[in-house]
């Protein structure tokens, strides 16, 4: 079985969960003897063939232009950093502006080749209303679209020259390309919906991706949501035939499974991990910590990751004067989100709307007392967690003060979270996933 796998992340290219949860989900597909061509929105034309298990750690490229071989084979030819120059030839980085300096690509398709391969299989009156608002903006000039039409187009390129059996498209910004694809070959389409715009706004947000979200759910064979929490929402929102829903939820995988505790500070350690925006609630956690700074000072609150309330939040804990008490680090790498892990006691994810939420886990296996929303996928399938309203700072605050106060009872529900957390992982996952390609392939 081939997958045409479609990603805006994989490792080295992270932004935010998805990469995580591609990267153990790959892994575990492998496991299963599929094969995956993984397709990243790359500067240059490649892509990865994926066979074994170890190949998600060694990406090697396959080029689509001779020239762009020709160059690569003179730049590796043995180099001792090949991995780190590998990346910055192919146009990937680490962290959230991976895809800034994307370029534009020719095709041997064009675009509006494209829109008629769309317009040719809406299936009822509303997909085409919607589908004529769409086009616009598909092909507008603006950044973050303009690249989603670049990665559709190097996907037009290689329909032509590889085979495989069924496409597997992440996220919105990969549903035209997987669209493209299926259409094009005549392949089932499985649409997988780790976020909606709903949840990413923490409101109405923006309709054009809206739209682009409804057309590739509706499009689908097949979609796998990260949680039933998510799948009631494309229902409700989207009105997406529940008999094609399949609700899987994410594991999580981390490269350190010794997971040695070891302290950066004296003092207790409490994490906000996740991006900087609205959709993930940080201005809450900020407002614990100042709630907490002032009864029990001896505490360290940390913030992991990068967004467009950075700023603002760095402003407001100067304001507050909670200094070296409240410390921001931006964007880590993963090695050093699990040095992070395991120096912390206390996590928190207040996010407002969480499909499914990845860093719990991650926090849980590192024995980590965790807090999070009754708001996100992930409090459907765990116990040995505290879950609150992500709105509710009052009792957040009581939970922390009560550990702070009691370190031998944040250690036991730590110790019950990471034995809860052990029964999560990518491998039964990928078996549900696999059960849901073979529905469509049999």
């Amino acid at each position: 079985m081939k997958i045409l796998f479609l990603t805006w992340e994989f490792p080295p290219m992270i932004s935010g969960g998805l990469a995580m949860a591609c990267y153990g989900m790959v892994k575990s597909l492998l496991k299963r003897n599929i094969e995956i061509i993984l397709v990243l929105p790359t500067k240059i034309d490649a892509y990865f063939i994926l066979k074994n298990e170890d190949d998600v750690d060694n990406l090697k490229p396959i080029f689509i232009n001779p020239t762009d071989l020709n160059n690569y084979e003179q730049i590796f030819h043995n180099a001792k950093d090949s991995n780190i120059k590998l990346f910055e030839f192919l146009g990937i980085s680490e962290g959230i502006d991976a895809y800034s300096s994307s370029t534009k690509l020719k095709s041997i398709y064009l675009f509006s080749d494209f829109i008629d391969i769309i317009e040719r299989n809406l299936s009822n009156s509303n997909q085409a209303i919607v589908f004529e608002e769409l086009k616009t903006n598909l092909l507008s000039s603006e950044d973050l679209f303009r690249k989603v039409r670049e990665y559709t187009n190097k996907i037009s390129k290689l329909v032509d020259i590889i085979d495989f059996d069924l496409v597997h498209a992440h996220d919105w910004l990969c549903y035209p390309s997987g669209i493209l694809a299926s259409k094009i070959k005549n392949k089932p389409l499985v649409s997988h919906i780790h976020a909606t715009e709903f949840d990413r706004s923490g409101g109405v947000g923006d309709e054009r991706i809206h739209k682009i979200e409804y057309i590739g759910l509706s499009l689908a064979d097949r979609v796998i949501s990260v949680s039933n929490y998510t799948a009631n929402l494309i229902v409700n929102r989207y009105r997406i035939d529940t008999a094609k829903i399949r609700v899987i939820h994410n594991a999580f995988h981390l490269k350190n499974m010794h997971k040695e505790k070891k302290r950066i500070f004296k003092d207790p350690v409490i994490l906000f991990l996740g991006r900087i925006t609205l959709q993930k609630g940080p201005e809450y956690f900020l407002e614990v910590a100042k709630r907490i700074i002032k009864i029990f000072p001896m505490v360290r609150f940390i913030m992991v990751g990068t967004g467009d309330l950075a700023t603002k939040l760095i402003k407001k804990s100067a304001k507050e004067k909670l200094l070296t008490r409240f410390l921001f680090t931006g964007f880590l790498n993963r090695e050093e989100v699990e040095s992070i892990l395991s120096a912390t006691d206390i996590m928190i994810l207040p996010s407002i709307s969480e499909p499914f939420g990845i860093a719990p886990l991650e926090a849980m296996s590192f024995g980590i007392a965790t807090i999070i929303s009754k708001q996100s996928g992930v409090s459907e399938i765990v116990e040995n967690v505290f879950k609150v309203d992500f709105w509710d700072v009052d009792q957040m605050t009581n939970i922390i003060l009560d550990l702070l106060a009691d370190p031998c009872k944040m250690q036991n529900i730590g110790k019950l979270a990471a034995e809860e957390v052990t029964k999560i992982q990518w491998d039964k996952s990928a078996k549900m996933i696999e059960e849901c390609y073979k529905e469509l392939l049999c």
